[in-house]
């Protein structure tokens, strides 16, 4: 009896310190599905109790960083169930093997495509909600863990400020993998069982659990500046999650309850503007969503309708004003052109009367872009009549010598008599619209400004017919010309090449070589009816200024 107990003591002190070997080609077998596992994971389960912790992790995560690329799902969810007890069992040495565990699972994890819609989450294909729900169970003792030592004592020792700094990069990583990518939307997944929604309420109630305090992260992080030793180890990648942290909060509303209600709506939309042109400077529709989100919650959050002229001045607010223009205007996407637009709208209604003026004449001067001045000018027009509605002294922006300071600037051709009339259609039309609008109000009133008024409508409008002139000319010679070429030469050029008839001309910056002919004469068209709506406008603005003699 004794010889056979000493038998199985070597037999278990084998397995013991041999054991971990079989790991792999155990898990291999497993993953083939070929036939029933449970004898497998059974062996699994009982090396992982007793073989050497450290040898075991090293096994284990090998086999994280193998991952079938085809069944990474598959493989990490099996894995993470193996890897959590074997990580229990370490002593000091946990916080950084732990964090060896949750890079290697991370790394794999953002291999998985996100799902674009709400169908394609239920359907899981790829896997990535069962990884992410996986991913909280993994993690859930060791957040239980640090909770526990933080009531019981609130000196953190320094095993637990290691335990706490890991579990911390872990939520870090997952809000910019997979969440900044993931498409959430509180009305619909709230209701519904929906893992990325699940992830990250877990991920942002985490970040409190182990005293974490969201304003912390997000409010005075970006003004500590270079001083903060935290900022050395700090990325763009860490920049990036907390953007995704601040959509959650403020967009979704997700731990709202967990931040406190005490700092002013402009202090948030000043520390959210980095993390909004951070999310804006991105081509990623997911990540332009999100800053076009955020930047709308934040400027809801000025309730005053008012800006301080010192926040305008930043920095920072010319860089995301410029990112929201590039949107507007150059986004292949048509809705994140059309929300961009209207967040640009909400940002300029927030200002006030001076913030106002100095912002409609930095963009007018920077935009180079006809759209968005005629957007500055149609503003600028509501301004006016606003301020006429009013008796403040702030609205004074809009009025007399400052009124006409701003159209000194606005009421200009950017290139002077060559200026581009069809490619500045919408700026030219909103800018005689404007004209017409200030001459016919100022007329019979005396303001102090009709002279000055009338002087700068002349100077304009005697810009503008050149440019008229020129224009009409060159598209009417063009349009004869096409239809000569069109009688002329149509069958030649039918039966040497089997092409339409082309033509070199260039409208909008873009060139109409190789446009089909009736294209073209569509174009020149449009161009000449333009040009005459453009002239009807010119007419009646010289006959107000002939009714000043």
């Amino acid at each position: 009896m004794m010889y056979l107990k000493s038998g199985l003591f070597c037999i278990q002190d084998i397995v013991k310190s041999m054991g971990s070997g079989l790991i792999r080609p155990l898990i291999k077998e497993v993953m083939r599905k070929e036939r029933d596992s449970v004898h497998c994971h059974a062996v699994i389960t009982h090396l992982v109790q007793i073989c050497d912790a450290d040898e075991l992790l090293d096994v284990l995560l090998k086999q994280v960083e193998e991952s079938d690329p085809v069944a990474i799902a598959d493989t990490i969810t099996l894995l993470m169930q193996h890897i959590q007890p074997v990580l229990m069992r370490l002593g000091e040495s946990k916080p950084a093997l732990m964090s060896l565990a949750l890079d290697a699972l991370h790394k794999q994890v953002s291999k998985l495509p996100v799902p674009y819609t709400h169908k394609q989450e239920e359907e899981d294909v790829h896997g990535l909600g069962r990884c992410c729900t996986a991913l909280l169970t993994f993690v859930q003792p060791f957040v239980q863990e640090v909770k526990s030592q933080d009531a019981k004592s609130p000196v953190a020792s320094t095993y637990h400020v290691r335990m706490r700094t890991v579990l911390h990069k872990f939520c870090m990583e997952s809000l910019r993998e997979p969440l900044l990518e993931a498409q959430l939307d509180r009305e619909t997944h709230k209701s519904q069982n929906s893992p990325l929604w699940n992830f990250a309420t877990e991920i942002m109630t985490t970040l409190s659990a182990i005293q974490e305090p969201l304003p912390n992260l997000l409010l005075y992080y970006p003004l500590r500046g270079k001083e903060d030793k935290r900022v050395v180890q700090d990325d763009s990648h860490l920049h990036e999650s907390r953007a995704c942290l601040a959509y959650l909060l403020f967009v979704q509303l997700i731990a709202i309850e967990l931040f406190p209600a005490v700092f002013s709506p402009v202090f948030i939309l000043q520390c959210n503007m980095e993390y909004i042109n951070i999310l804006l400077g991105r081509k990623d529709e997911p990540w332009i969503l999100k800053g076009l989100d955020l930047y709308v919650k934040s400027l809801e959050r000025v309730l005053d309708n008012s800006l301080p002229v010192k926040l305008l001045e930043l920095k920072i607010f010319h860089t995301v004003t410029q990112n929201l223009i590039q949107i507007m205007t150059d986004c292949p996407i048509q809705h994140l052109r059309v929300k961009a637009l209207v967040v640009f709208q909400l940002f300029t209604e927030k200002l006030n009367w001076e913030a106002k003026h100095k912002f409609y004449r930095c963009i007018m001067k920077t935009s180079q872009h006809a759209g968005v001045e005629s957007v500055i000018l149609t503003n600028i027009k509501n301004q006016v009549e606003n301020s006429n509605k009013s008796d403040g002294q702030m609205d004074s922006w809009f009025k007399g010598t400052l009124l006409l300071v701003l159209l000194r600037d606005t009421l200009s051709l950017p290139q002077g008599p060559e200026t581009d009339l069809l490619h500045g259609m919408d700026r030219v039309m909103v800018s005689l619209n404007l004209l017409r609008y200030l001459l016919i109000r100022e007329r019979n009133k005396s303001t102090g400004i009709w002279t000055d008024l009338c002087d700068i409508a002349e100077s304009y409008i005697k810009i503008l017919r050149v440019c008229l002139t020129i224009s009409k000319s060159y598209y009417g010679s063009e349009l004869k010309r096409l239809h000569e070429d069109k009688k002329v030469k149509v069958r030649e050029l039918k039966e040497a090449s089997g092409k339409k008839s082309v033509q070199h001309m260039i409208v909008k910056n873009k060139a109409l070589c190789g446009m089909p002919s009736e294209a073209q004469e569509k174009v020149l068209e449009c161009a000449l009816v333009t040009y005459d709506l453009m002239e009807s406008l010119v007419i009646r603005i010289e006959e107000i200024l002939e009714e000043r003699v």
